[in-house]
């Protein structure tokens, strides 16, 4: 059963028999919203990004997005590069896997960001979302809505952090401004 996230939510990764989950994937979705003009609707391409910044104790250790596919450890992996988004017409349009059971304990959070890299807003995207899958089975576990259409080229989206023995899932939900993770940093360091 997937669970609709608000700004904040905080959700266990427990499977519902009481196990853990071992490997889950971040999907981002994603369309441009058509623009009316003179000669009437039509949409231009959108570029989001999709990154996963690791952190130990509040620093940043590793970072997984297009131009580093794979984390240096190899417990997290992005699937490619997508550049004009809505391939997946409502599907995954880019995807962050994570090994759960392969992150070195050092490190305790793993923050997700979407950027547009050509630096268009908010304001031009349509039916956003990321959402949290089981990736032994499929089933999908948490959605946040990227809602707002504001006039800011990125947002913070969740992170993914230890509890106990365990993982939590937590959106954020957080706007900002910047084409690239690094832009990002400013903004992501009040919620780690």
């Amino acid at each position: 059963m997937t669970v609709n996230m608000t700004k904040g939510q905080a959700i266990s990764l427990q499977k519902n028999d009481g196990g853990t989950l071992t490997a889950v994937r971040m999907g981002l979705g994603w369309q441009a919203a058509p623009r009316r003009g003179l000669f009437g609707s039509r949409t231009r391409e959108i570029d989001l990004d999709a990154s996963a910044v690791l952190f130990a104790d509040k620093q940043p250790v590793d970072v997984v997005f297009f131009r580093h596919l794979v984390s240096d450890d190899g417990s997290v992996r992005h699937t490619g590069d997508n550049v004009v988004g809505g391939a997946g017409q409502g599907g995954d349009d880019e995807s962050i896997l994570v090994d759960l059971q392969r992150i070195p304990v050092h490190i305790d959070q793993i923050v997700f960001t979407v950027n547009s890299f050509t630096g268009q807003t908010f304001q031009e995207v349509q039916n956003a979302f990321c959402r949290l899958v089981d990736e032994t089975n499929g089933q999908e576990l948490a959605r946040y809505t990227l809602a707002g259409g504001g006039q800011y080229t990125a947002q913070i989206m969740a992170k993914v952090h230890r509890s106990g023995a365990g993982w939590q899932m937590t959106a954020i939900g957080t706007p900002a401004n910047g084409r690239t993770f690094q832009d990002l940093m400013p903004t992501i360091t009040p919620h780690l």
